[in-house]
């Protein structure tokens, strides 16, 4: 049984978070004397109103059950990318209702997909809040209420248990309230290392945080219409390179390497197996650009580093057109963006982990087969996946593949081309960003029917939940 009021109690809590970064916002809006202050000013003030009502009208609460903590983890998602379009709405510009709601799904989720056409038109106060929301999606809002609330009995561990998977939880080796502070510690550690090296190497301090916002939550929001591309400085790119790579690991075996711990991202054989697909993905996209002809070894080098390491880690910033790329290059990214980053990381998709753990359960079978009464384990890291775990992921991978099809026909039937439909529906679902054919690395989804936007939106938010939890919400409903 679901107790409403405790449902409501703590989405204020979420919004009330919001709101501190609309004020924030609007701040610099009144610094800068823009035009969108008082689109950030009123949603600020709104959300704060909204946020506080049941703070003050709601009694403490004291514990919260699995499926409370699971209800407010789906809802507030909901709830936060609701109020994260009204700016954009107030503001007005190309922001129509569809595309207000696709950008404010897009930076909460981390996804990075924009209708925009010209992102250098929008005020800094407004572009500030557009960064922000990939900040807050990055960890996680839930995750980032915990911060701040009190060690209740429940609170933490039924919160905890409805927003990280089961899979994630082992790499951390420590219990829930701690795994918080590792999370955060490591986020915002990553977050000011690299606004400091942007900065150095060129970038004006805002533009600096704004896109360490994006990279350590790998979302892929820029503030420039041709993202790092259009900086042209190889160093800014191989440090967003790092950045994209590290943000895409298990935050507890980054924690662990920060803390030169011996299980580390070095030891742990998950992610040496990440590191080496990538580094191949790499060599592969490289050596067709050269023999291609495209560009010299050392360009072929240097784009197929980036995208490859960008589309992985779900981060989506570009430096080149990826487009125009021979079809071998574009089926090789388009398979880095249904597998994606690790469990654990700000990265969407299927994550590498289960894709690991699936060719370790195909070998398993294989050998039961041969062997009927053979007895088989399928471990990570010497720690046995147990059974349904083991079912738990297979179902997981079954149902990602099930939802991109359904969305792909879907936007086929809207009349979008193969290519894009297909490539539409694996970057948002995998909060990507950019895909293939008219939706691009340099292109945007300004233009697809306000239908597929929705749809898309939705399918955004069903990858940031991992499917399952939505799909769990749905059946609790349904018993009522």
């Amino acid at each position: 049984m679901v107790r409403y009021r405790v449902v409501i109690k703590y989405l204020g809590y979420i919004l009330l978070f919001n709101a501190l970064f609309l004020f924030i916002a609007a701040m610099i809006s009144f610094a800068h004397q823009e035009n969108s202050l008082n689109a950030l000013l009123f949603s600020a003030v709104v959300t704060a109103i909204m946020g506080s009502f049941p703070q003050i009208f709601v009694e403490k609460i004291e514990e919260i059950s699995f499926y409370e903590g699971l209800t407010i983890s789906v809802l507030g998602w909901i709830l936060t990318c609701v109020v994260g379009m009204t700016p954009y709405i107030i503001w007005g510009g190309e922001f129509t209702l569809a595309n207000a709601l696709f950008e404010s799904v897009s930076g909460y989720t981390t996804t990075g997909s924009s209708t925009l056409t010209n992102v250098e038109i929008l005020p800094k106060g407004l572009l500030f809040w557009r960064s922000s929301t990939t900040f807050i999606g990055g960890v996680g809002i839930i995750l980032f209420v915990l911060l701040v609330l009190p060690e209740k009995k429940g609170v933490q561990s039924s919160f905890y248990r409805s927003e990280v998977s089961d899979l994630s939880k082992m790499s951390f080796r420590t219990r829930s309230r701690h795994i918080v502070r590792i999370i955060a510690t490591v986020y915002f550690s990553l977050i000011i290392a690299e606004t400091i090296l942007l900065k150095i190497l060129g970038m004006s301090f805002f533009d600096a945080i704004c896109h360490s916002f994006s990279t350590i939550a790998t979302a892929g929001f820029s503030t420039r219409n041709l993202s790092i591309a259009s900086y042209n400085n190889i160093w800014i790119e191989i440090v967003i390179m790092i950045f994209m790579l590290v943000s895409s690991m298990h935050f507890g075996l980054v924690y662990a390497t920060m803390t030169r711990q011996k299980f580390n991202i070095f030891t742990s054989r998950p992610t040496r197996a990440y590191m080496g697909v990538i580094v191949a993905g790499i060599l592969l996209v490289t050596l067709q650009l050269t023999h291609e002809k495209f560009f010299g070894f050392g360009e072929s080098l240097r784009y197929a580093s980036f995208q490859v390491i960008s589309l992985a880690s779900t981060t989506g910033l570009v430096t080149a057109d990826t487009s125009v790329w021979p079809v071998f290059s574009i089926i090789l990214l388009c398979y880095f963006t249904i597998q994606c980053g690790m469990v654990g990381s700000t990265a969407g998709g299927i994550k590498f982990d289960r894709i690991y753990l699936f060719f370790q359960s195909v070998s398993k079978q294989l050998k039961l087969i041969l062997h009927p009464n053979g007895v088989y384990a399928v471990k990570m890291d010497k720690q046995v996946i147990e059974q349904d775990l083991e079912l738990q992921i297979m179902v997981f991978i079954l149902l990602y593949i099930v939802t991109f099809t359904i969305t792909t026909l879907l936007l086929a039937a809207m009349g979008i081309d193969g290519m894009t439909a297909f490539s539409a529906s694996i970057a948002t679902i995998g909060n990507v960003g950019p895909g293939f054919g008219e939706v691009s690395s340099f292109g945007n989804f300004a233009h697809l029917p306000d239908a597929a936007k929705y749809l898309l939106s939705a399918n955004m938010l069903l990858g940031r939940l991992e499917i399952m939890n939505v799909f769990a919400l749905f059946m609790m409903a349904g018993r009522k």
